[in-house]
């Protein structure tokens, strides 16, 4: 529980960058006599304000680019606000750039301490952390190496081990919690979660919406550098997916009540019902997908949702969830096939399956129809990033003809509260007899 003391205080924040269209025109500006303007001006951030009391955990979500990571580094001190004011009351730690400020051409052990330095503790402090410090990092004998000679993996669970252990009042993590194989990981979970429980005050930046509903009482929402909402962290969950799902109004803002909510939802799904609306313009659709085929069947619109029956790109881990797809036929054609494929980021395919896998598919399509197929199922996939295609085909002869096909033609995003080992949760139960 949170005392009403805050010790982070951040009240209108705004960010504002200058762009120029060419070089020139900086050295153009500054010489003007009559203060001509050659720039525009974009807001990274704009009227930000929140209060952070002592002993929360409060989350800070957004999609890619929205200034989740420029406030971060303004509560740091790494960069200057425009406008607006932080106060920060206790010693601070931050992992925002993961190795930030270590020395190449130092051990690992002089990097302990010139990190140390950094944050404020002296040699004989930073001594009486340094075995935690290495006992966490589980790089062995490297640590003795200069830190040029470490493998990624190494460089971040060392760079994290400093951070993590340095016993701070305020804690700042900025997508850090991933480093490492899936047991390192768990065991940031563990030493993050310790924090928390000991009162510590944190501010969570994080793509794991699981996470960010597990450890934290609320959170702040940004969108294209707008403050969104302040309030329960499930409340701008459930925003944000509606922003990543192209169903949210960002001139509107977003108040806490449950009424103004519940209406949002209600409207949303008027909007995607829309007879006129394509499915696929609410996701996060792949601007550079592969697509080929002979056409005489061409997939015209297709769309995830969610158990709520909202379109979206993003659904939860061990719920309910469905693909669909409308194809319409410019040819006559016997026995079609209908497909989808799920990949993980790296391209590696994960599942899928088709109408003929299932022994679901139609004896004959005439030309001019109009064919919707759906694919009812639970997502049991762990959380993450993942792409889906799409394919139409048929067999000619025994020989297989493809139809149409969308290689990675949308962006499908899974939320958990718990992930285990792999990529399929096994949905395990334990007992003890």
């Amino acid at each position: 529980m949170s005392s009403e003391e805050t010790v982070i205080s951040i009240q209108h924040v705004s960010k504002v960058y200058k762009l120029f269209e060419k070089p020139m025109d900086r050295l153009k500006e500054s010489l003007s006599l009559t203060h001509k303007c050659y720039h525009s001006d974009h807001f990274a951030l704009e009227d930000i304000s929140l209060d952070v009391h002592k002993g929360e955990c409060v989350g800070i979500i957004g999609t890619n680019g929205s200034g989740k990571s420029t406030l971060l580094k303004i509560v740091t001190g790494v960069l200057n606000p425009t406008s607006g004011s932080v106060e920060l009351h206790g010693k601070i730690s931050a992992i925002l750039e993961l190795g930030a400020g270590f020395n190449m051409e130092y051990t690992g052990i002089e990097n302990i301490f010139l990190n140390g330095t950094m944050l404020g503790y002296s040699e004989e402090e930073m001594q009486g952390k340094l075995d935690d410090i290495i006992s966490f990092a589980e790089i062995g004998e490297f640590i003795n190496q200069p830190v040029k000679t470490y493998s990624s993996g190494m460089f971040a669970r060392l760079a994290f081990a400093v951070a993590i252990n340095v016993d701070p009042d305020i804690l700042i993590v900025d997508e850090a919690l991933s480093v490492g194989d899936i047991f390192f990981q768990s065991k940031c979970y563990r030493k993050f979660n310790d924090l928390k429980e000991a009162g510590k005050t944190i501010l969570f930046v994080s793509h794991d919406m699981g996470s960010i509903i597990k450890y934290c009482e609320r959170c702040l929402l940004i969108n294209k550098g707008k403050q969104i909402l302040v309030g329960k962290s499930s409340e701008a969950v459930d925003i944000y997916k509606k922003i990543l799902a192209n169903q949210y109004d960002g001139e509107t803002k977003i108040n806490n009540s449950e009424e103004s909510h519940n209406s949002d939802d209600e409207k949303n799904r008027d909007e995607s019902a829309k007879p006129e609306d394509f499915w696929k313009d609410h996701l996060v659709a792949n601007v550079k997908m592969v697509e080929y085929g002979d056409k005489a069947a061409e997939i015209v619109d297709f769309a995830i949702i969610d158990h709520k029956g909202m379109i979206t790109s993003s659904v939860d881990k061990n719920q309910k969830f469905q693909i669909k797809m409308k194809i319409y036929f410019h040819q006559r054609l016997e026995h079609p096939i209908f497909a989808f494929s799920i990949k993980d980021r790296k391209g590696t395919e994960i599942t899928g399956t088709n109408t003929a896998l299932e022994d679901c598919t139609r004896d004959v399509v005439e030309a001019g129809e109009t064919v919707t197929v759906c694919f009812d199922q639970f997502m049991p996939l762990q959380s993450g990033q993942y792409l889906i295609s799409f394919g139409c085909t048929s067999y000619h002869l025994e020989e297989l003809v493809i139809h149409h096909r969308l290689y990675d033609a949308c962006f499908l995003e899974v939320f958990s509260m718990k992930d285990t080992v792999g990529y399929f949760d096994l949905n395990s139960s334990v007992r003890y007899e």
